[in-house]
């Protein structure tokens, strides 16, 4: 990695969709050039996909958006927990964290009895002693 991949990475993560040739400019290299770099940072490992990121608000019906803290039983393994915890529904994030909680989670559900059946399931098949939750009301950086 020197500077230039630095640069290619810091245009790629505002937009991933810049064409080679504008990106070529930005960088002060051929299109080409940075295409070999994109592929071999893409080979290696450095940049690891492209993705669309979704307005869920915008595709979801009136989906709360949930902030759950959760801290394991003492037998639970983070491995097994692991396991579990991405196979539930509405789970879109899972973050291992420092503190009083050992994992911060993001869902979205469509109502209460939903939120309250994915608390359940993370205390029943994941493993998770005790949960914090909170809604999120609006979302300012994402």
């Amino acid at each position: 990695m020197d500077a230039t991949d630095r640069e290619i990475l810091d245009a790629l993560q505002e937009n991933a969709r810049i064409s080679y040739q504008d990106l070529g400019r930005r960088v002060g290299r051929s299109a080409n050039a940075v295409a070999d770099r994109v592929r071999k940072m893409r080979r290696t490992g450095v940049i690891r996909g492209f993705t669309t990121l979704v307005d869920r608000s915008a595709v979801t019906d009136s989906a709360l958006a949930i902030l759950i803290d959760a801290r394991l039983r003492p037998e639970t393994t983070a491995e097994r927990f692991e396991h579990a915890v991405v196979r539930l529904p509405g789970i879109t994030e899972v973050i291992h964290v420092t503190g009083d909680s050992d994992y911060l989670i993001r869902a979205r559900v469509p109502d209460t009895a939903t939120l309250d059946a994915l608390i359940r399931a993370l205390k029943d098949t994941a493993g998770v002693a005790q949960t914090s939750t909170r809604l999120a009301l609006r979302v300012v950086l994402d």
